[in-house]
């Protein structure tokens, strides 16, 4: 065990749980709702017991306790998942796959409604909590809870399967994906709640499922040009916020500025739009 401990070590692993669970025994609802107790358990445990040395697996270990309680009380029909489930070594968990990006595509799923991506992506991705995600979209709590519960409902009816779907469909879903990461991004990079002005987690989820994006459609230019525009303006974060307030650009200390990340950036559109038949607009405001 190691002492320190912080709430987004906990927070930003929980998509990498969630996607291990539902790829492994489906039940998206069931997978999401287990990840959330795990995350609750850890905050309890781990100031006092110290961090894990592995805290994956053991986010993974509680998680999928507590989805076999929940499938110890569905009907006859799930006894035999559940015995899958009991029979099934936890630690035999590939621990190094990483199914944010497939989780994100199923958050994405064209039954449900833009708002419905966009919540139940930051619930399940972002890992926001439910209030965080109401005061995002200036309605009730309550209101929040029952859209993404609905959301959870419509994915299980439709009977989506845990992997990243065909053609044409990868491209029509990947439409929303690459929406739904613009927005997680803002919401990281100008916080619409809490005391922090900006939430470096979520801006580097959103970065690295847009870069995850790009190795799997490297030719699709506007999920290239998204993950420019967001390596340019991320470049700027270390100049943003001085004494806790924001910094408008013609103040900010250039010095600042990520080099490296600029100059990916620029690559980035340059090769864009030499390639590009027609901007879209993360192209344009990339190049911007």
């Amino acid at each position: 065990m190691t002492a320190a401990v912080r709430s987004e070590d906990v927070v930003g692993l929980a998509p990498l749980v969630l996607g291990a669970l539902v790829r492994r025994y489906g039940h998206f609802d069931l997978c999401e709702d287990a990840v959330q107790e795990a995350l609750l358990a850890a905050a309890r445990q781990w100031p006092a017991d110290g961090r894990p040395d592995d805290p994956k697996a053991w986010l993974i270990r509680v998680a999928s306790r507590r989805l076999t309680d929940a499938l110890r009380s569905q009907t006859a029909r799930q006894a035999r998942e559940e015995r899958e489930l009991r029979l099934t070594p936890v630690d035999q968990e590939v621990q190094d796959d990483d199914d944010t990006l497939t989780l994100l595509v199923l958050c994405c799923h064209p039954a449900l409604s833009p708002p419905s991506q966009v919540a139940l992506t930051l619930r399940a991705v972002g890992g926001l909590t439910t209030a965080e995600i109401a005061r995002a979209f200036f309605v009730p709590e309550a209101t929040m809870a029952q859209r993404i519960s609905r959301a959870k409902a419509t994915i299980k009816k439709t009977g989506a399967t845990f992997a990243l779907p065909d053609e044409p469909e990868l491209s029509e879903r990947m439409r929303a994906v690459v929406h739904v990461l613009y927005l997680v991004f803002n919401e990281g990079y100008a916080t619409s709640s809490g005391d922090d002005l900006q939430r470096r987690d979520l801006t580097a989820e959103a970065v690295r499922l847009a870069r995850e994006a790009h190795r799997l459609r490297p030719a699709d230019p506007e999920v290239a040009g998204l993950l420019a525009l967001m390596l340019l303006t991320d470049a700027r974060r270390a100049a943003r916020v001085r004494d806790g307030d924001l910094v408008p650009l013609d103040e900010q200390d250039r010095d600042l500025w990520d080099q490296e990340l600029i100059a990916e950036g620029v690559a980035l559109v340059e090769a864009t739009l030499e390639s590009s038949t027609a901007l879209g607009p993360y192209q344009l405001q990339a190049a911007i």
